[in-house]
């Protein structure tokens, strides 16, 4: 078994951490699996320009350095660490209201997309890239910052378009996203340092891009709150989302 968290953001966007010193903060603890997923944010909305302005986001400029990188350090990290190192993104649609704004994350692609699109025309790239797209933190967090519900509000359209949906972020399990009963992946929304600490994903299959996206459409994982000081996986840390009643003994 291994632990993977596939919602991790660089320097290129707005984490604290290069794309090097995430490979070697992640690989020097043993996990075995992540992905980078830099903000790329709407370039026609006014918070979309005010993130740009700031360097706060991708662009189609910088996109093909960006994925240059990832690749340079994904076989540095392999070398060292073992570690499979996934290319993405966080397709950024921010509004004033949180009812308005939405997050997806996109993983395994190598190609730039539009944010400006719609959810259907995003998600449909993402495949056509044989990407997996993934409904970043739907519901709310329960920590002070913005929140972004519109996929939430309309998940009875949108939920046999993802790939998965994000029952944790960060430390915090979204019962929410629970009790739905949707496909589901645990992430830690890294960008910083004391992000590390969090609810992770564990897979027993092979350390390879396609045999772990398998898994996640086969929803053939478990999940875990991962430390620093602690890197092994007890059996009273991980379990299976197999019904409600052992999600609730987890969640006591």
């Amino acid at each position: 078994m291994f632990i993977a968290d596939f919602h991790i953001h660089s320097t290129f966007s707005d984490g604290a951490l290069t794309v090097r010193e995430i490979c070697d903060l992640f690989g020097s603890q043993g996990i075995k699996a992540i992905a980078i997923t830099d903000h790329l944010v709407e370039k026609n909305t006014m918070i979309g320009k005010i993130a740009r302005f700031f360097n706060k986001s991708l662009t189609e400029e910088s996109f093909p350095r960006y994925m240059e990188e990832i690749q340079n350090e994904a076989i540095r990290a392999w070398k060292i660490y073992n570690m499979l190192v996934i290319p993405g993104v966080e397709i950024t649609k921010n509004q004033i209201s949180d009812d308005k704004s939405a997050h997806i994350l996109a993983l395994g692609i190598n190609r730039y997309i539009e944010p400006d699109h719609s959810f259907i025309e995003i998600i449909n790239n993402i495949h056509q890239q044989d990407g997996l797209a993934i409904a970043a933190h739907p519901v709310d967090t329960k920590v002070i910052e913005k929140q972004h519900l519109r996929l939430w509000n309309e998940r009875k359209v949108l939920k046999n378009f993802f790939d998965a949906w994000e029952v944790a972020s960060g430390a915090n399990l979204l019962e929410d996203v629970i009790k739905e009963e949707l496909p589901i992946i645990a992430n830690s929304d890294f960008h910083d340092k004391v992000q590390f600490n969090s609810w992770k994903n564990v897979f027993d299959c092979s350390v390879e891009k396609d045999d772990i996206f398998a898994a996640i459409k086969k929803q053939d994982l478990s999940f875990t709150f991962f430390t620093a000081q602690n890197i092994s996986t007890s059996r009273k840390s991980i379990f299976k989302m197999n019904n409600l009643s052992e999600i609730q003994w987890a969640l006591n």
